[in-house]
């Protein structure tokens, strides 16, 4: 498979994460009267990733996500040299995707991007107004855990096919938690697009929403290769095929 064949499919995963994930948050989560809420837009992500590693991992290996990509790198899963190609990539399907829902959320005269535009935030920006030093926290903590699930599921010893199912889930979870308190990134590709069209204060936090989750990823997949003691010889991605995100 050739390189630019891996990083086209790479920018569609990653337009669809952020497309279907944001789009459920911006148009579906509180519609009147049939919104689908906090439970919703958190398994609309969870789906995402499942459909794509379907779809795409035995193309790409399915990462989505900058974190991810260093997660598995840190964990000898991956090859260093190919992190930077990957990771534009990948913010480029999510500002593609954020450009698109932004166009068609224009189409309702209720639409106010100044309510946030499933940006992510801490402190006034929060949905529950929790400050930095938490948003920081939740971040790295889960994005750390995303990568051990990622790195658990896709060993050469897991059940064969089940991955992408799993780090679905795994993603739905951690929507689960922290929507409240940073409107859930840990993915940089998915908080680049709609911070791009929030603007502001969106822009300004932005610098959290790449730290935080990209040091959770390396930690979470340096910590699953000492645990488990068989580097980098398995899988590079999320995808039923290659058998490994968001």
């Amino acid at each position: 498979m050739s390189d630019l064949k891996k990083y086209i499919a790479e920018f569609i995963g990653t337009f669809w994460l952020t497309f279907a994930g944001c789009g459920s948050a911006v148009i579906a989560a509180g519609f009147p009267d049939v919104g689908i809420g906090l439970l919703g837009v958190s398994f609309a992500f969870g789906l995402t990733v499942i459909t794509m590693a379907y779809s795409v991992g035995h193309i790409s290996g399915c990462h989505l996500n900058p974190a991810v990509t260093i997660g598995l790198a840190a964990g000898d899963r991956f090859p260093k040299s190919k992190i930077l190609p990957y990771v534009l990539a990948r913010v480029a399907g999510g500002i593609v995707a954020a450009m698109i829902l932004y166009v068609i959320a224009t189409g309702s005269p209720s639409f106010d991007p100044a309510g946030g535009f499933a940006a992510n935030g801490y402190g006034a920006h929060s949905p529950g107004s929790y400050g930095v030093g938490a948003a920081f926290i939740v971040e790295f903590l889960l994005t750390m855990v995303f990568l051990f699930v990622i790195m658990g599921a896709t060993h050469g010893k897991a059940p064969a096919g089940f991955a992408p199912i799993a780090i679905g889930l795994a993603l739905t979870l951690i929507h689960l938690v922290s929507i409240p308190i940073t409107n859930t990134s840990v993915n940089p590709a998915r908080s680049t697009g709609p911070a791009l069209f929030a603007g502001g204060w969106a822009l300004g936090q932005l610098w959290l929403f790449w730290l935080a989750p990209i040091l959770g990823g390396a930690a979470g997949g340096y910590l699953y290769s000492w645990l488990s003691a068989e580097p980098s010889e398995n899988v590079t991605g999320t995808g039923a095929a290659s058998a490994a995100q968001a």
